[in-house]
This record gives structure tokens, C-alpha cells and sequence, in this order.
């Protein structure tokens, strides 16, 4: 009796202290490290980018059978740089280490990967800058809630907090970047998924600001889509049609990257060499189909434009997955959701030649929504990313076509970290 007295006095005592403690507001000392590291990873998303296209400009003007030779060289310089200052990994390693490491990347392995992925993205290399930022900015997250001596969920919802805005910074897309970042770590229960979505929706938007007023970027669409008008009820129907032949290049994709990633083990070569030999992959693959050089973000505009051939566009499409498939096996830093993309319009623009008439913003739209879906299985982000990135307003159609990329994609994914269980030799 003396002991359940003692414990009611305990617990009014408590309930009195957190009443004097009161706070009116909802925001706590957590929402202002989740602004500071969004505005950390706008500031370093900003300054990453305005480099990358100094780089992209003075490289560039390299053409022709020179391709060869700078990309070649650009992977030996690449892997010294890795082979010197340590191996950041990849988008493996960073799933891996959120789910079962307590949510921890280390910024260590910063310098390598800036320096060794903007030689790599702006030589020309199919991987964009998501993958490296995302590990930069995560990491600083990381870094500042051990500084606030922050432990369990609150250090995780930093370090994915940072990974968000990092994403958000790049696709211009707050609430899409935001989820894919989510998304992309496959949480298995709801109660992670949620405790993060605030973190992550708070970093994304400070950090969309700060990049936005750094580059000068406009707020609208990335790529200029022809314009959709939705016709009946039919085009949800023709979206999942069409996300089949999205997916089928999801599952090429994933087959074509595990090939060569066999045929890179093999090898068992230095890093230095084995990037060097990527390169001269990628540089002989450039030089015979210039389009398939670099991640995809200005060539989209340019295939919208260009009226292509079929023939060319399925020599494209080949060369687009086989370049993004060297450019991840063989050590290439740099992530390939932008390159999805890529090859989903390319998919879409070969339908619309050989079946004309069709609705061709929708045909694209469901291509480059199924590829990705499949392949990186984050059916939601996918959907909001798309309508922002290309400005198709009805998220419908997008939706079904992300589904059926996500719900007929492979048993094995392409992140093995994904499937749950802790990843100790692929780095993808």
C-alpha cells in the first residue's frame, strides 16, 4: 500500500512538472535542427550544382573520338581520388546503414565523393548528382545530431531529414523529394515511416528555398512536355497498358546491371583500373551515340524537340541502358533516377512512332512513372515527383502507371538493402 502511495505522488509530481513546463507551440528544439540541416543541404545542393555546370560547360566541348580518351581519364582520375581519400559507396550503403545502423552516415568520405562524382557526372557518365548529395547532406546530418548529442529516432530523423532535402534540392519537388527519400528505404512499418515524414518534409522545404535562391532555378517545370488534356476514363487504362512496356525496360535495365556487375567482380580489378575501364565503355558508347552521354537532364529537352527515327531511338535506348549500367558497376559515383527517367521517355517516344495518334505526353509520362517504380520501388514519390518535373497535372494516370511498374517488378530488387536484411558486400 506504502509503495502504490509513494508511486501516485510520484506520477502527480510528474504531471505538475510538465505542466509548468508547458509549451503552446508544437514545434520543439528538433524542428529547428530539421530547418538548419534543410538549410545546410540547399547551401551545399546549390553550391554542388553551380560547380557541376562549370564543369559540364568546359567539359562538353569535348566531341568526337576525344570522348574516348577524356572519359577514360576521367575514370582513372576518379578512382585515384576514391583509392586515396576512401570509398564513400553508394545508394546500397546509404539504404544499409539508415536501416541498420541506426540511422548513421559517415561524413568522412565527403571529399571523395564531391570531388570524385563531379568528375564523373560532368565527363559525361550516366548517373546523376541525387545519389552524392544525398550521402553528403545525409552525412551532415548525421554529423550535427551527434554534435546535439542526439540518439535513436531523433538521430535517424535527421540523417534522413538531410537525405530529403537533398533529393528536394535537385528535383525542385518538396513534398516528392521528401517522400522518395522515404520511399526509397522500403520502412516496414508504418510507425518509422511517419516519425521521419515530418523531418523530412520540414528539411525538404527550407532546403528548396535556400537552392532556388542560390542557382536562380524557376519554379516550373524541368522538362517542356507537350501539353496533356485528359480525353475518358480509357487513358487510366492505356497508362497501365503503357507502364508494361515501362516496366519490360525496368526489368532490362536490372538484368543488363547485374550482368556487368558479374563481369566487373570478375575482373577483380584496383579501383583506379576499374573505373578507368568504365570510362573507355562509356566514351566508345558516346562516341557512336552522343545522346547517351551524361545523366539526362538537359538531353531530355533535346529529345522533345528533335523529331528522332525509330531506328535511332531504339539504338538510344540501348546505349542509354547499357552507359547507366557501366556507369554504376564500375564505380562511377553518381545515382540513376534522372537516367531512369531518360530511358522511360525514350521508351515512350519509340510507342508513340510505332503506334501514332496516340496521347503522347501520357505515353511518356507512364513509361518513365513504370520504368522507376520497378526499378527503385517508390510508387508515390515517383507519381508527385513526375507531375512536378514534367508539369502533368493529373496524378491519376501517374499513379496507375507507378503501380503497375511497382507491383511487377522483380522479387529481387536492385538496392539489396532493400529486402530487409543488412548488406555487407554490395555497394551497388
Amino acid at each position: 500500500m506504502r509503495f502504490s502511495a509513494r508511486r501516485r505522488a510520484l506520477t502527480l509530481r510528474t504531471r505538475v512538472n510538465d505542466s509548468l513546463q508547458f509549451n503552446p507551440f508544437v514545434f520543439s528544439r528538433l524542428f529547428f535542427l530539421w530547418a538548419a540541416i534543410g538549410v545546410i543541404g540547399g547551401v551545399l545542393a546549390g553550391s554542388y550544382w553551380i560547380v557541376l555546370e562549370y564543369l559540364l560547360h568546359w567539359l562538353s566541348a569535348v566531341n568526337g573520338l576525344l570522348v574516348i580518351p577524356l572519359m577514360t581519364g576521367a575514370g582513372l582520375l576518379a578512382g585515384f581520388i576514391i583509392h586515396k581519400l576512401g570509398d564513400p559507396g553508394e545508394m546500397d550503403l546509404i539504404v544499409n546503414n539508415i536501416r541498420f545502423k541506426g540511422g548513421q552516415l559517415d561524413p568522412r568520405n565527403n571529399p571523395s565523393m564531391i570531388l570524385s562524382s563531379l568528375l564523373c557526372i560532368a565527363s559525361g557518365g550516366s548517373a546523376g548528382p541525387e545519389a552524392p548529395l544525398v550521402q553528403v547532406v545525409g552525412s551532415t546530418g548525421t554529423w550535427l545530431a551527434q554534435k546535439f548529442r542526439l540518439r535513436g529516432e531523433d538521430l535517424r530523423s535527421l540523417t534522413i531529414a538531410g537525405m530529403a532535402a537533398a533529393f528536394t534540392a535537385l528535383f525542385g519537388a518538396p513534398l516528392g523529394g521528401s517522400l522518395f527519400a522515404l520511399e526509397i528505404l522500403h520502412h516496414r512499418h508504418v510507425v518509422e515511416y511517419y516519425q521521419a515524414l515530418i523531418p523530412a518534409f520540414v528539411a525538404s522545404c527550407s532546403s528548396y528555398v535556400i537552392f532556388v535562391l542560390i542557382t536562380h532555378t524557376g519554379l516550373g517545370p524541368t522538362w517542356e512536355f507537350p501539353l496533356y488534356t485528359p480525353t475518358s476514363i480509357n487513358d487510366f487504362f492505356f497508362a497501365i497498358l503503357y507502364a508494361l512496356a515501362g516496366t519490360a525496360a525496368g526489368w532490362g535495365f536490372i538484368f543488363t546491371v547485374r550482368q556487368c556487375r558479374r563481369f566487373f567482380r570478375k575482373l577483380r580489378l584496383p579501383i583506379f583500373w576499374q573505373l578507368a575501364l568504365g570510362g573507355f565503355f562509356l566514351g566508345v558508347i558516346a562516341y557512336f551515340v552522343p545522346l547517351s552521354r551524361y545523366f539526362g537532364h538537359d538531353q531530355l529537352n533535346e529529345i522533345l524537340r528533335t523529331p528522332l527515327s525509330v531506328q535511332f531511338l531504339v539504338a538510344l535506348l540501348a546505349a542509354k541502358i547499357l552507359s547507366i549500367a557501366f556507369t554504376v558497376t564500375s564505380g562511377w559515383r553518381g545515382g540513376f533516377i534522372i537516367p531512369l527517367f531518360f530511358v522511360g521517355a525514350v521508351v515512350g517516344l519509340l510507342i508513340s512512332k510505332l503506334f501514332p495518334d496516340q496521347n503522347l505526353p501520357l505515353i511518356m509520362v507512364s513509361c518513365m512513372a513504370a520504368i522507376n517504380a520497378c526499378v527503385t520501388r517508390t510508387p508515390i514519390s515517383t507519381t508527385i515527383l513526375l507531375a512536378s518535373l514534367t508539369g502533368f497535372h493529373s496524378l491519376v494516370p501517374i499513379m496507375f502507371a507507378s503501380l503497375t511498374g511497382f507491383f511487377l517488378a522483380p522479387k529481387s530488387p536492385l538496392i539489396n538493402a532493400q529486402l530487409g536484411l543488412p548488406e555487407h558486400d554490395e555497394h551497388g
